[in-house]
């Protein structure tokens, strides 16, 4: 849950829920936010197992996850 206690990953959550699944770069864009900073907030929610990655060539492409903990999945449905 501590992953959720952030605008950006929050910001990030709800964009997911949208498109499926998107580069950092599209990603970054959509939340005003550097490469860097985006590419960061990413590796905490697929740490915390609310994403997952895809690398394709030589881009990375996140989505949400599959199997969400019923807290999170609620919580993602209200964004």
């Amino acid at each position: 849950m501590k992953a959720l206690a952030n605008k950006r990953r929050l910001a990030i959550l709800k964009y997911l829920k949208h498109t499926r699944d998107a580069a950092v770069g599209d990603i970054a864009a959509e939340i005003r936010l550097s490469f860097k900073s985006t590419s960061k907030h990413l590796g905490v929610l697929y740490a915390a197992g609310m994403v997952e990655k895809d690398q394709r060539n030589v881009m990375m492409f996140y989505s949400l996850a599959r199997t969400l903990h019923p807290a999170a999945k609620h919580i993602i449905a209200t964004l």
